[in-house]
């Protein structure tokens, strides 16, 4: 079953300097119905401006990641790391026990698009730590490429959760059939361009709860970037409540 979700069916946050939509509840949007996915809590579809972004500000027990599409993110937290991600580069955040962190456009001049992801630890009370790997085009060009996983095999990020995370570039021709584990589910995120999914057409900012499908068919991209997570069969909204 594929229970497709479209762009603006999402939670909107506009604060002027920051444009948001939200995938789930989150902040002043709240959905019942929408408030995550298995382990999978948070997709926010950020866009900042020039110069602005997210003072610094806590967290605890929470994997955090950062996903830019366009533009320069510049991180800085309380564990003495800073770094500029831009487009090819993965952020993965571990809040554990605790951490205080600041997201900033790194450019005086251009807005930055990114998504941040949450995802739900398995344990609590962590060593926080951080992770950053560079992901190249050709690697995501017409398949998909493990970018987060438990065990942080395949030059992934490691996360603390059972769930693994890739990403998809899609344009013309190119396809793939991606097989799926009946006893998992998965959520598809296109971040950007559009793409056909087991038939059904999908846009940017449209997402997907999958449950009980044997595979995913992956077509007629039209610059498509595509995010596929592979989750836990756990509901925190079970279908029809």
């Amino acid at each position: 079953m594929i229970e497709q979700r479209l762009s603006e069916q999402r939670g909107l946050g506009d604060h002027g300097w920051l444009h948001s939509r939200h995938t789930f509840s989150f902040a002043s949007y709240w959905d019942p119905k929408q408030s995550g996915f298995s382990d999978l809590l948070v997709i926010n579809d950020d866009r900042v401006a020039a110069s602005r972004g997210f003072g610094a500000h806590p967290h605890s027990n929470m994997e955090i990641i950062s996903y830019v599409l366009e533009g320069a993110l510049e991180h800085k937290d309380s564990m003495g790391t800073g770094s500029v991600i831009l487009p090819g580069d993965v952020q993965l955040m571990s809040a554990g026990s605790g951490v205080t962190h600041s997201e900033f456009n790194h450019s005086k001049t251009e807005g930055v698009h990114f998504l941040q992801i949450w995802i739900v630890p398995a344990e609590k009370g962590t060593p926080p730590g951080y992770q950053q790997i560079t992901v190249p085009e050709s690697e995501k060009r017409g398949q998909f490429r493990l970018i987060v996983s438990p065990q942080g095999e395949e030059n992934a990020l490691s996360v603390r959760q059972d769930v693994r995370l890739y990403a998809g570039l899609f344009d013309g021709a190119e396809q793939q059939t991606f097989a799926l584990n009946e006893d998992r589910y998965a959520y598809i995120h296109v971040a950007r361009g559009s793409v056909r999914i087991n038939g059904i057409r999908f846009e940017a900012g449209d997402g997907a709860r999958v449950r009980h499908e044997k595979s995913l068919n992956f077509s007629e991209g039209e610059n498509a970037e595509i995010l596929l997570f592979d989750l836990r069969p756990v509901e925190v909204n079970p279908p029809g409540r």
